[in-house]
């Protein structure tokens, strides 16, 4: 969320940030990026002009190029971030294999719900 009330939250400290704080740092611009992208979405699916929806989904995939960004020079700085995310997408994928029909997540008719997945 916006921090402007603040008057404090874009000074810069005293002294430089360690490393390890620079990856706590760049994590959390990761986390509003990802914030950004969810609201920027939703204002799109809240509104029925199509330049406003076209301009919001725009918006929103920029962000997505600066998780990607963002992303990758946390691997160049911790040197094992990539380790951590290929062993996550292996996990995926083992349980992609489990199942017969994987579902493909698009917006859209005839996409299932939670409701819909539910046996019984």
């Amino acid at each position: 969320m916006p921090e402007f009330v603040n008057p404090f939250s874009g000074m810069v400290p005293e002294r430089k940030m360690t490393m390890e704080e620079l990856v706590r740092a760049i994590r959390l611009d990761v986390a509003g990026e990802l914030e950004a992208i969810h609201g920027y979405m939703a204002h799109s699916d809240a509104t029925d002009n199509p330049l406003a929806k076209a301009v919001l989904i725009d918006i929103a995939n920029e962000e997505r190029v600066h998780v990607g960004e963002l992303v990758r020079l946390l691997s160049i700085l911790t040197g094992e971030e990539d380790e951590f995310l290929k062993k996550g997408a292996a996990e995926v994928d083992t349980m992609v294999k489990k199942i017969a029909h994987p579902v493909q997540a698009t917006a859209g008719e005839g996409v299932p719900s939670i409701g819909s997945l539910k046996s019984g």
